[in-house]
């Protein structure tokens, strides 16, 4: 009878053991799931938040290139005009809303310089609260340098940079944000390249070869004595 006793509370004493470990474990287990989840929660807050300002924008998300998604506004001289539209989840979203300031980015495009004849097809182009997406590339002076990219279908989109410059509306320029030995800004660099030579070779836009009656009559028209002529009519 004494030798059960003894047995019945030695298998007491290591059930009340494994309690107590697996009870730590679990505790270890739930503070665990509490910081993933408070992480989880503070990068879920930056991903919804809605940025008004270029320098809102954190630095690693310009160092990732994160692709963000907004509202055009206007096309202006100095960029395009757009309100952020950030992520949407329930409840954190409502929260966010009654504090999140307003204002537009001012995003530009990457990699090109545009002639005139480019801001007028872009004005044309993109219409008032079209959704648009831009890819951070850099930030200079209070503005974005991006790819922005505009939905041409269901399942197609077009790089409005390769397009400018595929146009022949615009020239290839300095990637500014990005560091020239990086791979990125030569694989980005290739690709306006590329563009800009399919419009070179098709003389398109600013790249369009004046035909030969235009050269002969600029020709006679600046010749010295043909302008001689016209000041002797005309006095």
């Amino acid at each position: 009878m004494a030798e059960r006793r003894s047995g019945v509370a030695e298998a007491v004493a290591r059930l009340s053991e494994w309690a107590d470990a697996h009870l730590g474990l679990l505790r270890s287990l739930s503070t665990g799931m509490a910081v993933a989840g408070v992480l989880v929660l503070a990068r879920s807050v930056r991903m919804t938040t809605k940025f008004s300002k270029a320098l809102d924008i954190p630095v690693e998300f310009v160092e990732k290139n994160v692709k963000l998604r907004g509202k055009l506004h206007r096309v202006t001289e100095k960029g395009l005009e757009v309100e952020h539209i950030p992520i949407s989840i329930p409840f954190i979203t409502a929260i966010q809303r009654k504090w999140q300031s307003k204002g537009l980015l001012l995003v530009r495009l990457a990699g090109v310089e545009l002639a005139p004849s480019g801001m007028a097809w872009l004005q044309q182009e993109l219409k008032p609260h079209q959704m648009i997406w831009f890819q951070l590339l850099g930030r200079e002076d209070l503005a974005l340098e991006c790819l922005v990219l505009v939905n041409k279908g269901r399942f197609l989109s077009m790089c409005l940079n390769e397009e400018i410059l595929r146009q022949g509306l615009g020239r290839t320029a300095h990637i500014k944000g990005l560091h020239h030995d990086s791979r990125l800004y030569w694989k980005l660099h290739k690709r306006l390249l590329r563009a800009e030579l399919k419009a070179l070779k098709k003389n398109k836009g600013i790249w369009q070869e004046e035909s030969y009656s235009e050269r002969i009559r600029d020709r006679i028209s600046n010749n010295k004595f043909v302008q001689a002529l016209k000041q002797f009519v005309s006095w």
